[in-house]
């Protein structure tokens, strides 16, 4: 991890944060209309804190969630946005040193926070915090974990990366003792540059995978397991690390003082699935803990990452008190997370299923997923390589290995952009290549307008489109579904 001292402009990055004021009421988000800052202004607003901000990118979902909580939010950047001046400022993690919203905040000494500074200091004390993190996963895994819960009759906080299914939110502050955070690796603000988990005090931890990435901030693959290794170092001896014992890296996590309990699909692991029927509609399986059959669960989703996060989950249930008939209960009501598996529609007889996959084990767990529950239909992959990370060469060759299952795959070729660095970043070729030596035939396209003319032209009655994006990839999917239902009624 970098010290704010090593970078160039470490002069704007180092300086006097005075502390939020007991009496503090009116709080400013730069960057509002991110997926966790909006999260956030939408629990300090159920709080009765008056929320407002601003963004460059004012759009649908997030502008309309945030318009109905009577949240104002200023489309574009300015200095006037912050007349009168807001008791306490929180940037987000988009906004740099020389942000004209930032630079007067510091220049003014405003109260500043990081967003994992806020969230820890408005609604993580006295809680129960349960943390989850890991390169996979995380979404999908907390968002289960909440709806455990709730369907237990808890009722948790949370703040999650997805919007649950039943609740349309992804935020809560929730009556009951816990508290439910995706636990993020990446760094926290342009002053404040420790990973977002070291800031949650995790009374339990789930580590759901190490594998790297975030390689515009980590420097290798031992910088970033650090992160992992301060994390769970900050359990105490009378919390729980549940980590997965399938994935690797992570078994050599050794918390100085929490008890440890494993999870996956081999018999040594303290928390076992053993399937018995896996099918379209779902994986059945048998819940082993330590030693002892807890009879059989239904977890109506595919892909066997999902079951090793529903182990995960199984394990702190079971830990904070929740019984097996609660746990079987929980898991078959599960309705998912958006943009998770998530399908979208099947215009013209063709199915359209939105997916946030964007590291390439990711995309391949979700592929395998796909191909899994629709063994017998074609698979069409879509791919934005968006994330400052998935753009580099690194993973050029991962990549191209991903996409084993699909019949053919379609890539937004990666925008350069003004952080990327030549040398590093990604050559779509290379990707191309490597993926046709695989098997699948692979095509890029400069915009998603020309790919969209060429996932039409192809696809057919029966097959499956598979869009995967951790952004909006320009209002694709909806694109597609209308062409789709419209070449269906001619």
């Amino acid at each position: 991890m970098r010290s704010l001292a090593d970078f160039a402009d470490a002069n704007l990055r180092i300086f006097d944060r005075p502390p939020p004021k007991p009496d503090t009421r009116d709080i400013y988000l730069i960057g509002i209309c991110g997926t966790g800052m909006g999260a956030l202004a939408g629990l300090l607003n159920e709080a009765g804190y008056s929320v407002r901000g601003s963004d460059n990118n004012v759009y649908p979902p997030m502008s309309t969630f945030l318009e109905k909580h009577g949240i104002p939010v200023h489309n574009g950047f300015s200095e006037t946005n912050l007349s009168p001046f807001p008791d306490l400022v929180i940037p987000g993690n988009s906004c740099t040193p020389t942000h004209v919203e930032a630079t007067l905040a510091r220049e003014a000494s405003l109260p500043q926070l990081s967003f994992p500074e806020a969230l820890n200091y408005f609604f993580l004390q006295n809680r129960r915090n349960i943390v989850v993190a890991g390169t996979h996963g995380k979404t999908t895994t907390a968002g289960m974990l909440v709806h455990l819960f709730r369907s237990a009759g808890r009722d948790p906080g949370f703040l999650v990366g997805g919007v649950l299914q039943e609740l349309e939110q992804s935020f809560s502050i929730g009556t009951g003792p816990h508290f439910v955070i995706e636990g993020d690796e990446y760094d926290s603000a342009y002053f404040d540059k420790y990973p977002k988990f070291l800031h949650y005090a995790p009374q339990i931890a789930i580590v759901t995978s190490i594998e790297f990435d975030h390689a515009d901030i980590y420097s290798s693959m031992e910088e970033y397991q650090e992160a992992f290794d301060l994390f769970t170092d900050l359990i105490p001896a009378n919390g729980l690390l549940v980590v997965s014992g399938d994935a690797p890296a992570t078994p050599r996590l050794h918390p100085q003082s929490a008890p440890v309990l494993t999870y996956g699909l081999s018999e040594q692991h303290d928390v076992v699935g053993r399937i018995s029927q896996a099918s379209e509609n779902g994986i059945q399986f048998n819940l082993i803990y330590r030693g002892r059959d807890l009879g059989e669960m239904i977890l109506p989703m595919n892909g066997h990452h999902n079951l090793r996060n529903a182990l995960a989950v199984s394990a702190v249930a079971l830990h904070e008190g929740l019984s097996p008939d609660e746990i079987s209960h929980g898991l078959a009501t599960f309705p998912g997370v958006k943009r998770r598996q998530e399908i979208l529609g099947e215009p013209g007889g063709i199915l359209v299923i939105d997916d946030f996959a964007h590291h390439p084990t990711a995309v391949r767990a979700t592929i395998q997923a796909t191909t899994e529950r629709w063994p017998n239909r074609r698979l069409l992959a879509v791919f934005e390589p968006r994330s400052n990370s998935s753009r580099r060469k690194i993973f050029e060759n991962s990549y191209g290995a991903s996409f084993t299952g699909a019949a053919s795959a379609y890539i937004c070729s990666p925008p350069f952009r003004h952080n990327d660095v030549r040398e590093q970043f990604m050559d779509i070729q290379v990707v191309l290549r490597r993926m046709n030596s695989m098997g699948t035939t692979g095509y890029s396209f400069e915009s998603p307008d020309s790919l969209l003319e060429t996932l039409l032209d192809d696809a057919r009655a029966g097959d499956v489109i598979l869009i995967m994006s951790n952004g909006s990839f320009s209002g694709l999917h909806q694109d597609l579904l209308t062409a789709l239902s419209e070449t269906a009624y001619q």
